[in-house]
C-alpha cells in the first residue's frame, strides 16, 4: 500500500518522515513555502535522537498524484480545513473507481472529522493520536517523542473491523509508532477531545499555576456533556495497552517545545484555529443535549478572535475573559438525566437541623438513589469550643478523608441535598466548593422537589472510595476581626431568624442580639414557597436593597451553617460573598465583643 498523506503539519510530517524511513511507500501532499522548502531541500526531521533529512516524495495538490487502486488516503489537515479536502479529494480517479472506493484515515483531532469522511468514504478509520510534535518554520518538524514520535490508537468508525486495519497498523508499527487496534473509537476520541480542550488555555494564556484551573474546568465541562451524549470516554493512559510514556514529550537541542497544536498554528499566524471543533464540540453536544457550556463557549469564542486577529501566543489577558459563574443549583428533572447518564453525581444526603438528631434515620427511611448520608456536625466541621463556635470549619485532611468516603473524585460533579429547603446542604456545597471542588450544587427544592420518583431505603451501597484532592482557600473566609471591621467598608448580612437578630430570643449561644453594624437578612427569605431558590432577578433585588451591591459582602448566621445558604443564594443573584465561619457562637462567647439588639445595624 501507499500512503497518500494529505496535510504536511506536525503530525502528517511526522507520520510521512517515519513511513519513508521504514521504506513504505509514501507521498505527502504540502502547499505554500514548506511544501516548497520540502520539495527543494528535503524535510528537516529533528528527534530527540538527532536531526534527519528526509527526502520524502512531495506533491503540492490532488491535480499531481495519480491514485491507485491500492492507495490509502490519509487526511492530517486541522479540523477546520477537512471539509475542504474531501471535496477536493473524494471523487477523483483511484485505479477504475475514485478515491472514496479507498480507505481512509482520519488523523485529526475532536470528534467530526470520521462523520465527515462517512459521508464520501464507504471506509473510514480515525485514530486518538498521542504525538507530541511541533511544526512553525516551513521545511521543519520536530517530533519529540522520547523513544517513539506517537501512539495511535486505531479504529474503524463508527465501528466494526476490516483486514485493511491491520495491515495499516502493521506499517505503522514499521515506522516505529505505538499502535492499538480499539473497538470503540468513539470513546477513544473523546478521551482526547477532553485533552485538547486545555489547547485553547495553552494558546491564549500560556499553561502555568495560574491557568491549570481553567484547563481543569474546561474538562469537567466537557464530562458534563458527554455523559450527557452517552459517551464514556476513555482516559487513555489508564486504558493504553501501550506505555504512553514512550511518547511522553523529550527536549530536542535548539529546538524548545513551541506547545499544543493550536498554539502553533497561533505562532505561525495561521489565520484558523481548531477550537470550533474542540472547545466548540462540547458547545455543540451542550447545545443539543441541554447541557450548559459557558466556559468553553467563551474560550472558544475568544480563541477565534485572537486567530482572526493575529495575536501572537500566550499574548491573552487571563482578566478579560468574562468567566461564567459556576453554577449553584440543579433541578430535580436535570438531576434525573444526571444520574442517568454514563457519569452521574456523587450525591451527598445532608439531613440536619438545630434540635432534631435523627438525620441519619430520616436518610435510612428514604433517600435519593445512590446518595451517601453526610453527618453535618462531625463531617462538615471541627470539633466545637467558645473560642472557635459550634461548627467550626474542618480540618482540610478530615474534610478531605470524607471526601473520598463519599466517593468524590478528581473530576466528580457533586449534589447535595436535604429536607430543609438545602439550609443544611449549602454547607457541603460552600465547604467543597471553599476546599476546590468545582462542580457542586444543590437539588434545588431538596428532596421535596424529588416528587413520586422512587427513593431507597436503608443503608445502600457504599460508594468506591473517590481520590479527590483538597485544597482550602477558594472561596474568601472572615477572621472575627475582619468581620468586626466590614460594616465600615462594606456589607455583612445576619442570616439568623429576625428575632434572634433583635435579640428578642437566644435558644442556643450565651447572648442574645448581633454584631454592631451587621443587616438582617433571614435566610428563609431567600426561598419561594415551594422551598426553591427565588429567582436570581428576585434575590438580586433582595440582596441590593440590603445593600449588598456596595462595597464587600459577608454573611455570618448563628454556627455558619445557615450563612452558607445565604452565600449560595447571593452567587445565583451574580454576588461574591465571604463567610465568617464563627458566626455568632464564636462572637458571643467573647466577653470583650458588644452585642447591638433591637432592629436596626
Amino acid at each position: 500500500m501507499r500512503y497518500v498523506i494529505v496535510g504536511a503539519g506536525a503530525v502528517g510530517s511526522t507520520v510521512a518522515a517515519q513511513l519513508h524511513l521504514a521504506g513504505i511507500p509514501v507521498v505527502l501532499i504540502a502547499r505554500g513555502e514548506h511544501g516548497a522548502r520540502i520539495r527543494q531541500d528535503g524535510l528537516r526531521y529533528f528527534r530527540p535522537s538527532g536531526e534527519q533529512l528526509v527526502r520524502v516524495p512531495v506533491a503540492a495538490s490532488a491535480d499531481e498524484v495519480e491514485l491507485a487502486a491500492d492507495d490509502v488516503l490519509v487526511v492530517a489537515t486541522k479540523t477546520q480545513n477537512t471539509e475542504e479536502v474531501l471535496q477536493a479529494w473524494s471523487w477523483r480517479q483511484a485505479g477504475s473507481g475514485v478515491a472514496a472506493d479507498l480507505p481512509v484515515v482520519m488523523l485529526q483531532n475532536g470528534l467530526e472529522n470520521e462523520r465527515a469522511a462517512l459521508r464520501r468514504f464507504a471506509t473510514v478509520f480515525g485514530a486518538s493520536l498521542w504525538m507530541p510534535t511541533s511544526y512553525v518554520e516551513p521545511g521543519e518538524v520536530c517530533a519529540q517523542g522520547a523513544e517513539r514520535p506517537g501512539i495511535l490508537w486505531l479504529g474503524r468508525f463508527p465501528s466494526g473491523d476490516d483486514p485493511r486495519l491491520a495491515a495499516i497498523a502493521t506499517d505503522l508499527r514499521a515506522a516505529d509508532f505505538g499502535v492499538q487496534i480499539v473497538p470503540d473509537l468513539l470513546r477513544w476520541k473523546a478521551g482526547k477531545l477532553l485533552a485538547n480542550l486545555g489547547n485553547a488555555v495553552d494558546a491564549l494564556f500560556g499553561r502555568d499555576e495560574r491557568t491549570a484551573p481553567l484547563g481543569k474546568e474546561l474538562r469537567n465541562e466537557g464530562r458534563r456533556v458527554l455523559a450527557a451524549a452517552g459517551i464514556d470516554p476513555v482516559d487513555l493512559r489508564e486504558a493504553s495497552e501501550i506505555d504512553t510514556s514512550v511518547a511522553d514529550p523529550a527536549p530536542i537541542p535548539g529546538r524548545p517545545r513551541v506547545g499544543s497544536s493550536t498554539r502553533q498554528s497561533l505562532a505561525r499566524g495561521a489565520g484558523s484555529v481548531e477550537g470550533d471543533f474542540l472547545n466548540g464540540e462540547i458547545v455543540l453536544l451542550g447545545r443539543l443535549h441541554g447541557v450548559p457550556t459557558p466556559l468553553n463557549a467563551a474560550l472558544q469564542r475568544r480563541l477565534a478572535l485572537a486567530a482572526a486577529r493575529g495575536e501572537a501566543p500566550g499574548s491573552a489577558d487571563l482578566a478579560e475573559i468574562d468567566l461564567p459563574r459556576p453554577p449553584v443549583l440543579v433541578s430535580a428533572d436535570e438531576l434525573q438525566r444526571q444520574l442517568d447518564s454514563a457519569a452521574p453525581p456523587v450525591l451527598l444526603d445532608v439531613r440536619w437541623a438545630l434540635g432534631d438528631p435523627n438525620g441519619h434515620r430520616h436518610y435510612l427511611d428514604g433517600h435519593l438513589p445512590g446518595a451517601v448520608y453526610v453527618d453535618l456536625d462531625t463531617e462538615l466541621a471541627g470539633p466545637p469550643s467558645p473560642a472557635d463556635g459550634r461548627h467550626p470549619l474542618p480540618d482540610i485532611e478530615a474534610l478531605q478523608a470524607a471526601a473520598r468516603r463519599w466517593g468524590i473524585r478528581e473530576d466528580s460533579s457533586v449534589v447535595a441535598y436535604d429536607n430543609s429547603g438545602n439550609l443544611a446542604a449549602a454547607r457541603a456545597w460552600w465547604l467543597l466548593r471553599w476546599a476546590g471542588v468545582a462542580d457542586v450544587r444543590l437539588l434545588d427544592g431538596g428532596l421535596a422537589a424529588w416528587g413520586d420518583r422512587p427513593l431507597e431505603t436503608g443503608f445502600g451501597h457504599p460508594p468506591e472510595a473517590g481520590d479527590v484532592v483538597l485544597k482550602p482557600g477558594h472561596l474568601p473566609v472572615l477572621s472575627i476581626d475582619e468581620a468586626a471591621a466590614l460594616p465600615a467598608r462594606g456589607t455583612l448580612l445576619d442570616a439568623r431568624a429576625g428575632e434572634r437578630y433583635r435579640g428578642e430570643q437566644e435558644p442556643v449561644d450565651p447572648r442574645a442580639g448581633h454584631i454592631p453594624g451587621a443587616v438582617s437578612a433571614p435566610t428563609g427569605d431567600n426561598l419561594a414557597a415551594d422551598g426553591r431558590f427565588r429567582s436570581p432577578a428576585e434575590l438580586g433585588a433582595r440582596f441590593r436593597g440590603l445593600g449588598a451591591a456596595d462595597g464587600p459582602v459577608a454573611v455570618y448566621c448563628g454556627s455558619g451553617v445557615t450563612a452558607a445558604h445565604e452565600i449560595a443564594a447571593l452567587a445565583v443573584a451574580g454576588i461574591d460573598a465571604a463567610l465568617y465561619p464563627g458566626s455568632w457562637s464564636q462572637w458571643s462567647n467573647q466577653t470583650d465583643r458588644p452585642a447591638a439588639t433591637g432592629p436596626n445595624p
